[in-house]
This record gives structure tokens, sequence and C-alpha cells, in this order.
């Protein structure tokens, strides 16, 4: 090759233009921050409007603690009024309820001055109920998420509450730390119990009868409840008049308890994604070509341990940062890979990172899974690039989507929403 030829070919190489900084914002537990990858590698951070006023802070830290994610955008009109006289409600009934215990005690027989003191121990016991309320209330997301398993395990912390107040006879001197303690517990269950309920009823109204069906569970509830308290007054008189007795008694009902309410649970066909079902539904699909049913798919779930890997949907993690679920060098090239979507996917040794756009749906999770599950399969059978590998999958899902979608809504599955608990999100 000449000289005049070299000269040629490095006229036709085009300038390379430098890179674009790759920006994004991730939003995790109510608060927002600004990522960025430098041209260097570098990764640059800062919280998204750091320079609000104090009040500001405060209201909105006010306001993600005690009013719905996403409000004022995610709920009806009408939601702000209705809140304020329920707050009022509550504290005048509070209130009211003061007055009432402290009769109580007096009509029992008690000196006002003695009274007067125990008045304010058994409210401040009661107290202690609601303060479980309260931090209990900063798990709603988690709830929706996983309604079964935050149920089964309001029962147990309800029992333990219980147990608590079962053996305070034996510290008399403990008195308000054990029976506070045991209102804390039994506290946290009430939340748990109440922001459970109605997922639990909504999976069985087939009918938009949702109303007409909580309505005859409590009915059955109450019926079952007095009989309890029936049984539990001749127990009291009798076999558990004696702490032995109650040593007996009391495990045998709390293992009754919470096996009864374990098979509440398993026979709960729920019917929106969260990332285990979601997992299930794609495994399934990818392995046998059907799509099962919230009824099917009811007696498989972990209820315990919901996070476990399934293999056959590709040993997806949902919920990941973006910062540390994807490398630098990585971000551009699998942005380029989905164009358009509302998920990046990036595979691992052991699982696959999905982190979801802010605004993604129960249909941008799926069409994610189904990528992950479609390059886990082609990853054993070829030795091709994960890039490559991962936009063979990705065509694949796009060939498979729409029937799979609509097949997926006719079994009666909800896909406009997904419930990934408090799992962080991005936009860019």
């Amino acid at each position: 090759m000449n000289l005049l030829d070299k000269i040629k070919m490095q006229k036709k190489e085009p300038d390379k233009t430098p890179e674009i900084p790759v920006y994004w914002i991730e939003t995790s537990d109510s608060v927002s921050r600004h990522f960025q990858f430098e041209p260097d590698g570098q990764l640059s951070m800062k919280v998204v409007d750091d320079a609000r006023p104090v009040y500001r802070r405060v209201v909105e830290s006010f306001l993600n603690k005690f009013f719905p994610s996403g409000y004022p955008y995610s709920v009806n009109e009408g939601y702000l009024r209705y809140t304020q006289f329920r707050a009022l409600q509550h504290f005048s009934s509070a209130a009211l309820s003061v007055l009432s215990t402290q009769s109580l005690l007096f009509a029992a027989g008690l000196r006002p001055t003695p009274a007067q003191a125990t008045a304010v121990s058994w409210i401040l016991k009661d107290g202690m109920q609601h303060a479980g309320k309260l931090i209990c209330s900063n798990l709603g997301a988690r709830m929706d998420s996983e309604p079964k398993r935050w149920r089964i395990l309001a029962d147990v912390l309800y029992d333990l509450g219980t147990g608590l107040e079962v053996l305070s006879p034996l510290c008399p001197h403990l008195f308000l730390e054990v029976a506070g303690l045991g209102n804390f517990a039994k506290g946290m269950a009430v939340v748990a119990a109440r922001a459970t309920r109605l997922p639990i009823y909504s999976s069985f109204a087939k009918e938009g009868n949702l109303s007409d069906l909580f309505a005859k569970g409590e009915a059955i509830s109450t019926l079952f409840n007095v009989l309890g308290l029936g049984v539990g007054i001749q127990l009291a008189s009798t076999v558990c008049s004696s702490m032995q007795g109650k040593f007996v008694a009391g495990p045998l009902l709390s293992i009754v308890h919470v096996c009864c309410v374990i098979e509440e649970m398993r026979a709960t066909p729920v019917n929106t994604l969260n990332p285990q079902r979601t997992a299930m539904v794609v495994a399934d699909f990818v392995k046998t070509g059907k799509i099962s049913s919230p009824a099917d798919l009811r007696y498989h779930e972990d209820l315990l341990f919901p996070g476990r890997l399934i293999e056959n949907a590709g040993n997806v993690k949902v919920g990941q940062a973006l910062h540390r679920a994807v490398r630098p060098s990585k971000l551009r090239e699998l942005k380029e890979i989905f164009p358009g979507e509302k998920f990046i996917l990036s595979p691992g040794n052991k699982w696959t990172d999905l982190v979801l756009e802010q605004n993604a749906s129960g249909e941008d999770a799926l069409r994610a899974w189904l990528v992950a599950a479609y390059a886990s399969s082609m990853k054993k059978s070829s030795h091709e690039s994960t890039s490559v590998t991962l936009q063979d999958a990705y065509e694949k899902m796009n060939s498979v989507f729409d029937p799979f979608l609509s097949e997926l809504q006719a079994k009666g599955w909800h896909t406009d929403r997904f419930l990934d608990g408090t799992g962080s999100r991005f936009s860019w």
C-alpha cells in the first residue's frame, strides 16, 4: 500500500464524537437521587431538590408517612376531606376512651388516688398499641406486594402479644412493661391484618360483589368470635383456672390459630402481579407453553420466603438500584438492546437484575421477565455473547407477547400494575 492510499483511508475514517454522560433519577424510600456516569466511567450522585426549604421537607415527610404513595395523583377526589374528618373522629374517640377507662376502674371499686395511677398505666399500655400501628403503617407497600405473607405475620404477632398478656401474672411488678410490649405487638398485628384484608377479599370478588363478601366475612368472624369467647370462658373457669393449664391450652390454641390462617392464605387466589407470582407465571409459560391462573398458582406460592429465585423464569431479582445493578460500561449497550422499554436487565453470574422505570406497569415487568427467561434458556445451549443472547431473547419475547398477554388477562390476572414492594425505580 503506497502513501497516497494511506492518506485516502485516513480521510474516510469518521471523527469520534465524545461520549455524552449517561444520567438518570432513582426513587427509593420517597427520596429522588440524580445519578450520572461521566465519560471517564466515574459515578456522581446528588439528591434531587436538596435545596428545598425546611418546612417543605417536613410537609413532604409527613405526606410520605401518612398518605398513600404518589399522593395526590394516586387517589380519587375527596380523599383529603375524608382523611381530615377521619382524623378528627379518631381524636375524639381516643379522648373519650380515656374517660371511659377511668370511670370503669372507679366503678370496679378502686379509690380515686390509686385508681388515677392505675388508669394512667392502663392508658399508657393501650398507647403502646398505637405506637405499633404507626410503625407498621410504613410497610404498606410491602403488604400490597405480599398480602398473604403479612396476613400470616399479623396473626403470629397477635399471638405473641396475647402470650405476653397471659404471662403477665408471673411478673406483676412488670405489668406495664409486659402488657405494653404485648399491646405493641398486637397494634402491629391489627394494622397488618386490616391492610391485607381488602386485597384478600378482592381476590374472591368475581362479580364486583366486594362489599357483600366483606360483610358476610365479618358476619362469620363475629359468630365464631362469640362462640370462641364462650369456650374461652369455660376453659378459664375449669382447665385454665391455673397458670399450668394456661401453659398447655395457650400454645395449642395458638398453633391451631396460625395453622388455620396459613391454610386460609393458601386457598386465596390473589390476582395481582408481584415478583413471585410474575416469575411463576413466566416459568410455567416458558416450560409448558401454558398460562396458569391465580387459582392454579395459589398452592405453589412460598408464603414465608417469597424472594426465592426461579430458574425457569431467568433467576430474576427485582428492585435493586440501577447504579448497583449495572456497570457503567454496560448501561449504553443495554439501553440500545431494549429501545423504548421501561426496564433494564443486567445478567450476572447467579441472577439477573431487573430495574423498572418509575411508571412501569405489570406488562412492562412481564416483558422483562420473558426476556430474562428466554435469555437464560438460550445461554445454556449457545456460546454467544450476553448482548447477542439478550437481543435474540428480546426478539423472541416480542413475537409471543401479544397472545401471551391476552391469555393472561383472560385468566383473570391484573396486568395494569406491578407490586414490587419498596423496590427502587428510575427515570431517564
